[in-house]
């Protein structure tokens, strides 16, 4: 007899449709199968017949019904995420092939967190752009609780940057490529700029530029003020813009949290001025994170490569 995975693989092999895989992404997104209907052009009967045939063929209850519409449930969540994949992996089909009529050398989407998108990822675009000067690059900037699920769903082809904690490993590949410490940093007007040898008692009466919640930095930031006498900054800001961050520290008399790539330019240019206090944390790997299942496109390979090679005059 055969296995229950045998089973599943051999009906879904020779019944599965990629309109029923349009529904269910479709139906995930409305959270209402009528809307989703609406959306595919067909009826709502024919729909919710694609749903229930959807689940005898895998053999699990997809959605589950309430006041609202339907929800999916854990075998629904998975369905759909692999769902999204294989079309993020035909449409990348569709554009190797378009680019390969123009003459083109492909495209790829890089998602990037502030650690990356000062130094090493523009090194590795200048390479990779000399070696395929038609490629065509898609740069996301984000935290890694937005860009890892972009990247398991294939709208993002690699995310660069401070490598995410156990929490974003599943079905993830992670490399590292040097580790990077994080800076305290100040714009150079600020009182405390060219003062020495620091105590944390100097800082408390200014506002902090601080990372999201979401982000390890900000929990071991937190730990920190904690142990500081359970310190509350008289202000802070939630902010990850690279920009943002840096004219509001030129402009008042805040504290940021800076990696140190991105701060050595700005200190180097007259910019900004790192604080003489080092920080018991912030120090971690940068590297690139990138599917371990589906191989990397012929433009992904070489922005690996490119990335590798960046690094190296870094580390």
């Amino acid at each position: 007899m055969a296995s229950g995975h045998a089973r599943i693989l051999d009906h879904v092999s020779t019944r599965l449709k990629l309109k029923q895989l349009r529904l269910l992404v479709a139906v995930g997104k409305h959270g209402n199968i009528q809307n989703a209907a609406r959306e595919m052009n067909v009826s709502q009967p024919s729909a919710t017949k694609m749903i229930q045939d959807l689940e005898l063929d895998f053999e699990v209850q997809l959605f589950e019904r309430t006041n609202r519409g339907v929800v999916p449930t854990s075998f629904g969540e998975v369905l759909i995420r692999h769902g999204k994949l294989i079309f993020a992996q035909i449409s990348n089909a569709a554009q190797e092939l378009d680019n390969l009529n123009e003459g083109s050398s492909g495209r790829i989407v890089i998602g990037t967190l502030l650690a990356a998108s000062a130094n090493l990822l523009p090194r590795a675009i200048k390479q990779v752009l000399a070696e395929r000067p038609r490629l065509a690059i898609k740069v996301v900037e984000g935290t890694n609780e937005v860009l890892m699920p972009e990247l398991r769903t294939g709208a993002i082809d690699l995310v660069v940057g401070r490598l995410p904690t156990h929490r974003h490993r599943n079905e993830l590949f992670q490399e590292k490529l040097f580790d990077e410490q994080v800076l305290v940093v100040v714009g150079t007007q600020h009182p405390l700029a060219q003062r020495k040898a620091l105590s944390f008692g100097a800082l408390k009466p200014y506002g902090w530029i601080v990372p999201p919640v979401e982000t390890s930095l900000r929990r071991q930031l937190d730990q920190y003020f904690l142990k500081q006498d359970q310190y509350v900054p008289p202000f802070s800001l939630e902010s990850v813009s690279y920009l943002t961050n840096r004219n509001l520290l030129q402009t008042n008399d805040f504290i940021g949290l800076m990696p140190a790539q991105a701060a050595a330019q700005e200190i180097a240019s007259g910019h900004l001025a790192q604080l003489d206090l080092e920080l018991p944390f912030g120090g971690g790997p940068v590297g690139v994170t990138y599917r371990m299942q589906g191989q990397l496109s012929p433009a992904g390979e070489a922005m690996l490569q490119a990335l590798r090679n960046a690094s190296s005059s870094i580390s």
